[in-house]
């Protein structure tokens, strides 16, 4: 103590350095506090973020901002920036938010039978990584946060539908896992929760361009194109469904019925998006030829299905359907913003 100035006879100098070695300890112990307080949640987002699978959202994400610059163009053909930019951002993070939200719910409602089906016992919940506590918390941050952005349309640009049509959304998208548990047609459930996107952020841009079928054609085509993967995706688990008790299509058609009914959607969803080419006037010749490749990819889809059957389904359900979504949007953007 001599060294740091201090007499070492001195009382009161050897309280005041045991004052300062404490205060020093509890600082670095709060530091370290704050540390763990921090390292906790950002561990949870990752945690959440790889198990619900974040790169899904191209799925939806692309026919959500297709309907929007379509919403954006109704009345007289032009896209006013000076509005839509923000009215775009607020979209793309409600639908990511709502996305986030029904993904934890159905990894809540499914994590018994997750933990009994070998292709699914690593997810989060099932594994212990996750606790279902904190995947409550995150459901509630993430619909709070989706609540926010339906406001925001209200408080910004006087657009008040988003706020009252949020709840009902939020609830069926997120109520999704239970379907299966007591209708085969749960694939159409999925489908009919991804519709809802387009017709979404249509609705928070214009409310007044549903009057145009192609929103409507749009959205019909997603649920037919989304409930037809979503057969053929569950293919994997057909045995354990079984054995579940649970009702998707090919669990209580069969395999071969039920890739009947998927082609049969697919179908209707290359019909669909025709019809969004044909109903857009602003929509130009793009879209036409896109639609021609959406119906080969399809058609390549169930090829590589009767080919190989679930033994590609990183290429049967990710790769080929990311490509349909992605084709659509671009091209539906290109054709109302550039040409």
């Amino acid at each position: 103590m001599a060294v740091l100035g201090f007499c070492p006879d001195c009382f009161f100098c050897c309280c005041f350095f045991c004052w300062l070695m404490r205060l020093r300890s509890y600082r670095d112990s709060q530091l370290a506090v704050r540390y763990h307080a921090l390292h906790v949640p950002l561990h949870q987002i990752r945690t959440i973020a790889a198990d619900i699978k974040i790169a899904h959202s191209v799925f939806a994400l692309p026919f959500s901002v297709l309907a929007a610059f379509m919403a954006a163009s109704f009345r007289d053909g032009q896209i006013r920036w000076s509005t839509f930019g923000g009215q775009l951002i607020l979209i793309l993070v409600g639908m990511i938010l709502a996305r986030t939200a029904a993904m934890i719910a159905n990894r809540l409602l499914d994590a018994r039978f997750d933990a009994d089906n070998p292709r699914t016992a690593g997810r989060a919940i099932p594994a212990g990584t996750l606790s279902p506590s904190q995947a409550r918390t995150a459901w509630l941050v993430t619909a709070l946060g989706f609540m926010i952005c339906c406001g925001l349309f209200g408080v910004l640009y006087g657009n008040w539908w988003p706020i009252l049509l949020g709840l009902p959304v939020l609830g069926w998208i997120s109520l999704y896992g239970l379907s299966k548990r007591f209708t085969q047609f749960c694939h159409l459930w999925l489908g009919s929760s991804l519709a809802m996107s387009p017709i979404a952020a249509a609705i928070a841009v214009d409310p007044a361009s549903l009057e145009s079928p192609g929103i409507w054609c749009l959205s019909a085509m997603v649920l037919f194109w989304v409930a037809g993967f979503d057969v053929i995706y569950a293919l994997q688990d057909v045995a354990v469904d079984q054995r579940q008790g649970l009702h998707s299509m090919p669990s209580r058609l069969g395999v071969a019925r039920s890739l009947v009914a998927a082609r049969v959607m697919h179908v209707i969803a290359v019909l669909c998006l025709l019809g969004v080419a044909l109903s857009v006037p602003s929509l130009g010749r793009l879209m036409l030829i896109v639609s021609g490749a959406v119906a080969a990819l399809l058609v390549f889809e169930h090829l590589t299905v009767a080919r190989w059957g679930t033994s590609r389904m990183a290429l049967t359900f990710f790769t080929i359907n990311g490509l349909v979504s992605c084709l659509i949007g671009i091209a539906g953007v290109v054709d109302l913003s550039i040409l």
